[in-house]
């Protein structure tokens, strides 16, 4: 189940904070180690990870801003901050992935040598080891949180392992098995991974920017749970939304015209109640139509059409 309010906030932030000191400790080792090799390979790590430094600290940011309580400025919070974040990391690693490949291509062309391969290795195993460490822990905050910022963030450092091996592999054909340009040629695999990751990293933050409906069974899900209710058999123009961690739904209901306004407000606040309580950090807002109405400002041309 997952966990709203100032637990949430506390959970992410020690995620992010986490994130950052993994961050801080590979760009040490990785900036002795690509100095020492020569390699664009794990100068394509490098850079990754030094973004990965940026992208947490932005994360960071993100993830407090997110925790902010609703303002007289924000009425509905300021759970955006983490898709701006996340869309924010997203940039970083296209750029990342651009400057690698541009690097790459010209040790393809020119040439140059790399070496002392078993200091690049040793230090990319290291690398592995604290990645699959903060990924176990991230994945834990995630399932409890839901934030799209350390999702995000968990998604960059799942190809960080890809690159890790990218340059022990590199390191050992380059150098014991004399396959000239192989440090090079993971170089750019590098980068088409990185923008293929940043491409998929995008379309949730546009998605939460956009206020794009709800998936399908999530949606379901919660129509579903309506249905236990007499009161909202005539639910109708239901909209949905997500901002960060909270989720928001609206939606019109018929209820019978011999109800007083008292009778259907206490009816369905009690509804209201119950459903909030299935599902934690949803806002849900009721219209109250007299049976058979349909209001057709919003409705969608198809949706129109459907009821005449």
């Amino acid at each position: 189940m997952r966990v709203v309010g100032p637990e949430r906030a506390r959970l992410s932030q020690r995620a992010a904070l986490a994130s950052v000191a993994m961050a801080l400790t590979l760009l040490v080792a990785k900036s002795w180690a690509a100095i020492a090799t020569d390699s664009t390979a794990m100068l394509g790590s490098l850079a990754d990870t030094a973004l990965d430094l940026v992208a947490s600290l932005v994360t960071l940011a993100g993830v407090r801003i997110a925790a902010l309580p609703a303002d007289h400025d924000h009425r509905f919070g300021h759970g955006k901050a983490e898709a701006l974040v996340a869309l924010g990391q997203v940039v970083l690693i296209a750029a990342s992935a651009l400057g690698i490949g541009w690097r790459a291509i010209d040790r393809l062309i020119n040439g140059a040598p790399t070496a002392n391969a078993e200091l690049g290795i040793g230090v990319s195993i290291a690398a592995m080891f604290g990645t699959l460490l903060l990924l176990s822990y991230q994945k834990r905050v995630i399932a409890k949180t839901g934030s799209l910022a350390i999702k995000t963030d968990n998604i960059h450092y799942k190809s960080d392992l890809f690159l890790n091996s990218a340059v022990i592999a590199a390191l050992i054909l380059d150098q014991w098995f004399r396959l000239r340009g192989a440090d090079a040629a993971f170089g750019v695999a590098i980068a088409v991974w990185l923008l293929w990751g940043a491409w998929r990293a995008a379309g949730e933050s546009v998605n939460q920017l956009m206020d794009a409906e709800w998936p399908e069974d999530k949606r379901e899900a919660f129509l579903a749970a309506c249905a236990d209710y007499p009161e909202l058999k005539g639910i109708h123009d239901v909209r949905t939304r997500t901002s960060g961690v909270h989720d928001f739904i609206q939606f019109h209901v018929w209820v019978p015209e011999e109800w007083s306004v008292r009778e259907a407000h206490d009816r369905l606040d009690r509804v209201e109640e119950e459903l909030q309580r299935r599902f934690p950090g949803t806002e849900i807002f009721l219209h109250l139509d007299p049976e058979g109405h349909t209001d057709r400002e919003g409705m969608l041309p198809h949706e129109i059409t459907e009821r005449r």
